[in-house]
């Protein structure tokens, strides 16, 4: 049509405005299309995989790609040979490619992580020194959630470069408190009282039980590292119920926690 348009004829003009006209009709019902094509994927997709993030992903592909047919059809009604405007398309989309390296490597990985699942949707982790709940898997980024609300949008290769620390999926959390009684206390007596407060601690797990070791003789305290176990969320709560729990009990037994001085000596004037 292009190639053998008069600018002298009304008809063309008119022939042209009508091809435009459907041009983007069609773009614009190749995006509804390719957006409603996207939310069936999604809903198939969550009901016979069960995988959030996968089905999320596929519904991404499945839009692009009826989008893409959308552009070709588009370039058709205006007189672009269909073959060429594919060929165009291949074109560019390697030349973009090639321009734009990093984001096929996240493209890969985010492949990657989608088929090997090292994590999915909620979990928490720890990648590419970033620690968060997992918000979206998406085509080319990852997105974390942090414990203070911080949203950290990470670039799927750099997710994959380094260790994935799963914190989710591991099951139940270590956590170790040390505290520090006097000099003379009784070692027997202090080991007994902080695995009992340790074990008082409604998020402390009773499988396994709360232990307490001497692991060290300090300049001014006998030092000691209770080790407990809670489920991943109750991480922080179990951190803050332990200190608490092992500082009452001390304080109920008459131990003394030391705390460091610092005595000074004022020399007598000459």
């Amino acid at each position: 049509m292009l190639s053998t348009f008069d600018f002298s004829d009304t008809n063309s003009w008119l022939t042209l405005g009508t091809a435009i006209a459907l041009a983007v009709a069609i773009l614009v019902a190749g995006w509804m299309l390719g957006k409603t094509a996207e939310r069936m994927a999604l809903s198939g997709m969550r009901r016979r995989l069960g995988n959030e993030a996968l089905a999320r992903f596929a519904g991404q592909m499945i839009r692009y790609l009826v989008l893409a047919v959308a552009v070709v059809a588009a370039l058709g009604k205006v007189g672009v040979e269909t073959t060429s405007a594919v060929a165009m398309l291949g074109a560019a989309g390697f030349a973009v490619g090639m321009a734009l390296q990093g984001n096929l490597s996240n493209f890969a990985s985010g492949v990657m992580i989608l088929f090997f699942k090292p994590f999915q949707l909620d979990d928490r982790i720890t990648a590419a020194g970033h620690t968060g709940a997992v918000l979206d898997i998406g085509l080319f980024v990852t997105t974390l959630v942090t414990g203070f609300g911080e949203r950290i949008i990470l670039g799927n290769s750099a997710v994959l470069a380094g260790p994935i620390v799963n914190l989710t999926n591991g099951g139940p959390m270590r956590g170790t408190v040390e505290v520090g009684v006097f000099y003379g206390a009784d070692v027997g007596k202090v080991k007994e009282i902080v695995e009992q407060a340790a074990n008082s601690v409604d998020v402390v797990l009773a499988e396994p039980a709360a232990g307490a070791a001497l692991v060290g003789l300090g300049a001014s305290s006998v030092d000691f590292a209770v080790q407990y176990w809670t489920e991943p969320g109750d991480y922080a709560a179990g951190q803050h119920g332990v200190r608490t729990a092992i500082y009452d009990a001390l304080n109920a037994a008459g131990i003394d926690i030391p705390f460091s001085q610092i005595v000074v000596h004022k020399a007598d004037a000459a």
